[in-house]
């Protein structure tokens, strides 16, 4: 028995290189943790990931929230970002087809969508990723600038008071006939769909009061202490 020990010994320790000590597994490194954008100096993004992908998650230091906005996969938006607004947050991303929205503050989390009109030359409803210029959010609403000098936004932060629970509704006419908007379907709900203002004329929601008067132009912006880009260092990790 001592022999079969003494062999099983001299086997490992060859097997170790001779010198005593086994070869261990080395954990693998820490997955990156990194801000990738600042609001003001209380409010960021932050992405947990390899190579600029990853996890994304909203920070707000002073209300003390901390939620997630995408779980995986998410790639910095590029362009121009400007974002004072707090209740009201829109995060865009790599391809800004469709993207995340919050009305409370950061606390929840929910996908808008472009309305489904023909607004670009190619008769889709959205820009091309490349084609955008800048996006901006002030007083809780969002502005999204192109190239060709489109500005696709959502409506101003409020629900048509006729559409809550137990209101009138709204009633207007089409080709001679009564039309209802009542609160049991009361469409689109605000800062839920972005929308070309030109092509508002084709769409029932121009009967609502938060999509009338809108800003034939993106509000100026004063006094801002964010980031102007989202920022993101592809080696974060491998230093």
């Amino acid at each position: 028995m001592k022999g079969k020990c003494l062999l099983t010994m001299l086997i490992l320790l060859q097997l170790a290189g001779c010198d005593g000590a086994f070869d261990t597994v080395q954990p693998p490194p820490p997955t990156p943790v990194q801000v990738v954008y600042r609001f003001d100096d209380h409010r960021y993004l932050e992405l947990k990931g390899w190579d600029c992908e990853g996890a994304l998650t909203y920070v707000d230091t002073r209300r003390n929230i901390r939620s997630e906005v995408s779980s995986q996969f998410y790639r910095i938006f590029t362009a121009r970002y400007v974002h004072p607004s707090e209740r009201y947050i829109a995060v865009l991303g790599w391809r800004a087809g469709g993207f995340t929205v919050s009305k409370d503050y950061g606390q929840t989390w929910h996908t808008v969508m472009f309305a489904p009109t023909t607004s670009e030359d190619d008769g889709t409803s959205s820009p091309r990723r490349e084609d955008i210029v800048s996006f901006t959010v002030v007083n809780d609403q969002g502005f999204l600038l192109t190239k060709q000098g489109r500005i696709y936004m959502s409506s101003k932060p409020f629900d048509d008071p006729r559409l809550a629970p137990g209101g009138p509704g709204i009633t207007y006419e089409l080709d001679g006939e009564k039309q209802e908007i009542t609160p049991q379907f009361p469409g689109w709900a605000w800062g839920m769909v972005y929308f070309n203002p030109k092509t508002l004329i084709t769409s029932v929601e121009k009967h609502k009061i938060n999509w009338q008067n809108l800003p034939e132009k993106i509000p100026e912006v004063k006094n801002y202490t964010g980031w102007d880009h989202m920022r993101c260092d592809m080696d974060a990790g491998r230093k």
